[in-house]
């Protein structure tokens, strides 16, 4: 692999750490430039706009691949859910499927929440990560007219309370959202919300289940890794 940051005059250290608090945080892009220029780093809120959408998409997608390899996921229980995010005055549909543990697999931006945006968002997750054993959803009826079309209709739970995992989930994407102060369009929406799951997914240690001191470990190790990517 070529390096990717042989035309650029930063670090790659520089890069990744712009990427890290812009897509991690919720922060703007001129609060990134603020707290970057208090640690002596002089950039424009545009370097780190063209770094993230360069940069964002090659780290996400190889904490993707590292994370299939050690199968960093669970196919045995899935929640489903779906945002409504406001476009230009429209509203779109954010899909996400989260494992029983929290971690994000997928996530795919529609225009509609019909039988056939269900099936696509369905089909692009278990292409990937192949087929839950119990799918929990909420009353959506594209779910079910969906799960028809695979055959596996049986295996989908209903009820209340029971998929809190999954709208837990959309609270970090929420509050970045109100950061960014919206999206132009559905492409950049998709983007966003992939490389931010990715990124989510590797930072989420689950403090509350660890003791601080396995809890600094692994967000050592974390850290240690993602100074790596792309290197």
């Amino acid at each position: 692999m070529c390096n990717p940051f042989r035309y650029f005059n930063s670090s790659p250290e520089v890069i990744r750490l712009a990427v890290l608090m812009y897509v991690r945080y919720p922060l703007s892009l001129r609060q990134v430039e603020d707290l970057l220029f208090e640690r002596g780093i002089d950039i424009c809120h545009e370097t780190v706009r063209f770094w993230w959408n360069r940069f964002g998409p090659m780290f996400a997608a190889e904490i993707r691949k590292r994370r299939q390899r050690r199968r960093s996921f669970s196919t045995w229980r899935w929640h489903l859910d779906q945002v409504f995010v406001r476009i230009n005055g429209e509203t779109h549909y954010l899909w996400r499927a989260v494992d029983h543990e929290g971690e994000v697999l997928e996530v795919f931006a529609t225009k509609q929440r019909d039988r056939r945006a269900a099936l696509k968002f369905l089909r692009r997750a278990m292409k990937r990560y192949g087929r839950p054993k119990t799918i929990v959803t909420d009353r959506l009826r594209s779910y079910g007219a969906a799960l028809r079309v695979l055959s596996i209709k049986e295996r989908r739970i209903c009820g209340r309370w029971i998929n809190n995992r999954a709208e837990n989930s959309n609270q970090p994407f929420r509050r970045r959202e109100g950061a960014m102060a919206k999206f132009r369009d559905i492409k950049t929406l998709q983007k966003f919300a992939a490389v931010h799951a990715s990124i989510q997914n590797h930072f989420n240690h689950a403090r509350h289940l660890y003791r601080r001191d396995i809890f600094k470990q692994n967000r050592s190790a974390a850290m240690a890794e993602w100074r790596q990517l792309a290197a």
